[in-house]
């Protein structure tokens, strides 16, 4: 059995300010070290239930944030920048299952501690069908291009809020509750590990009675950029067409699920050099 893990970092438990996720800062190894602990939970209780195969995208900033000779379970590690499939790099049909480890809430969420939706400097807001989604609601756009259904997703409260509409069934270990964007009520972290690590295997023994992500196809992603200009920028991507009214909102719709998403990667690029 094969489970495929996308690892975030703001939804680790404690953290709470960009200086604990950014390499270089004081704060940040002792961070990266509970948020390997908590992948390393999340293995672990896969483990327990039958899992014997894990493969680990490491999706938080330069992508490059975990010691591939600490993984639990001799994971695969997909390490690095730029990839095609920017955090889904590496899922595909062969797997069982998907894990969002250390996920966060979407850029406009009301409490989400480092809320944020891809490119926090051109991105205001996404809707899914009219559901306004994060990180976590468009990567599942993948998942379902592959049949592949979502077990389990940890971070904040509101994380698991976002995710459960479009993912029935997903397990959820929320390891703390955010008070707004830069303050959150953290669990011990040895008991989120062991949230964790009790979710993850549930979500493996309850694989059988899991679907892939149940979104209406074809879908639409609806993109509030943060002004004018970027909107127009995103409108040079093939397929990503203006809002007839609101002159900073594009959408982009597909039938195909993966399409859909990389059309969406290739607007977070495109945006990606934008500072201000």
């Amino acid at each position: 059995m094969k489970i495929f893990i996308s690892s975030d970092m703001e939804g680790t438990a404690g953290v709470v300010e960009w200086d604990q996720c950014r390499p270089g800062n004081p704060d940040y190894e002792y961070y990266r070290g509970l948020l390997q602990a908590e992948v390393n939970a999340a293995i672990e209780g896969a483990q327990a239930a039958g899992a014997t195969a894990f493969l680990v995208n490491d999706s938080h900033g330069r992508m490059a944030n975990l010691r591939p000779d600490a993984l639990a379970g001799q994971a695969r590690y997909l390490s690095g920048r730029r990839k095609p499939m920017y955090m889904m790099q590496g899922l595909d049909e062969t797997f069982d299952g998907v894990f969002f480890v250390s996920y966060h809430g979407s850029m406009g969420a009301q409490a989400a501690v480092l809320s944020h939706t891809y490119n926090p400097l051109a991105i205001s807001d996404v809707r899914l069908n009219g559901t306004p989604v994060g990180e976590s609601g468009i990567n599942a756009l993948v998942a379902l291009g592959y049949g592949v259904p979502v077990l389990l997703v940890t971070g904040d409260a509101t994380t698991a809020a976002e995710l459960e509409p479009l993912c029935p069934g997903v397990r959820t270990a929320v390891v703390k509750r955010s008070v707004n964007r830069f303050a959150a009520d953290s669990l011990h972290p040895e008991q989120a590990r062991a949230l964790i690590r009790a979710e993850a295997r549930m979500a493996v023994e309850e694989l059988a009675k899991t679907a892939p992500p149940q979104i209406t196809l074809p879908a639409t992603l609806s993109v509030r950029m943060r002004n004018p200009d970027l909107a127009e920028m995103a409108t040079w991507v093939g397929g990503v067409v203006p809002d007839e009214r609101e002159p900073t909102i594009v959408h982009i719709t597909d039938d195909d699920p993966i399409r859909l998403y990389r059309m969406f990667i290739t607007v977070v690029i495109l945006t990606r050099g934008i500072a201000e």
